[in-house]
């Protein structure tokens, strides 16, 4: 299947790891170029350095805060000086915030709000004149499947995750006159920094695939997903393969939600 992504330009955050690497991977195989964004200039660089040795394309790294706005103008400036413009934006940035209602502070409350669902707000004001001007784009925010089922001790990130959600579909109906797709996906139990955080206090006994195939994640498909996995269904979502696709979220969790 031809994605038509050959000579688009995506600019990915939190793309220093984890998803977002495997996607600025993926994205770039296909013949994008990318733009990766993080905090960490040094995560940055690592990254740089493996997706041009798995794919032969150099890609632009950015040091910013999705948090702060001036931050995001900045990357979005520099993506736009280097490539010439933008067509794809992958909102990925953010971390796993779990606790009891009352045990969340208004101060947490703030930061996760600012880093996952203004960070998109940011990045997707920043983007649209330049997707505009293209005559269409996609955005892609990646959300978590506990903005659709959140469960207890699950604040406030499965309250900003559902609030991506909903941002998600209200874009899409704002956006799609002017041909910007905007989807979502919710991720399930994917391989990640945390995630092998939590290995290693649960169950450092175990090799990493006794872990990930453990019974009681309970995953109908029998194990946690690859990085890569999530990265195909992102960058099949911003191609121009999902050419009609818009307003809507795919799981990736191998399964185990209740809900669609």
């Amino acid at each position: 299947m031809e994605l038509g992504l050959r000579g688009k330009t995506a600019i990915i955050t939190g793309g220093s790891k984890g998803i977002g690497l495997a996607t600025a991977i993926a994205l770039a195989s296909e013949g994008a170029q990318v733009s990766i964004v993080a905090r960490n200039i040094e995560p940055l660089k690592q990254a740089a350095q493996l997706i041009l040795e798995k794919t032969g394309v150099e890609p632009l790294i950015v040091a910013s805060d999705v948090s702060v706005e001036e931050d995001v103008r900045r990357a979005v400036e520099q993506t736009v000086e280097r490539f010439g413009g933008i067509d794809i934006l992958v909102n990925n940035a953010g971390t796993s915030a779990a606790k009891p209602f009352e045990s969340v502070t208004t101060d947490s409350w703030e930061a996760d709000l600012d880093l996952k669902l203004f960070g998109a707000v940011h990045f997707a004001r920043a983007v649209i004149p330049f997707m505009r001007k293209r005559g269409g784009g996609a955005i892609l925010n990646v959300t978590a499947i506990g903005g659709k089922t959140p469960s207890a001790s699950s604040l406030p990130t499965s309250v900003s995750r559902a609030a991506g959600l909903a941002l998600t579909k209200a874009m899409s109906k704002d956006l799609a006159g002017d041909n910007i797709r905007v989807n979502a996906v919710c991720i399930g139990l994917i391989r990640s920094d945390q995630i092998e955080r939590m290995w290693q206090a649960k169950a450092p006994e175990l090799t990493w695939e006794q872990f990930a195939t453990a019974p009681q994640h309970d995953i109908p498909l029998g194990r946690i997903g690859r990085t890569e996995e999530a990265a195909n269904v992102i960058t099949f979502l911003v191609s121009e393969a999902a050419s009609f696709v818009t307003g809507t979220s795919v799981n990736i969790d191998g399964g185990k939600a209740a809900v669609l």
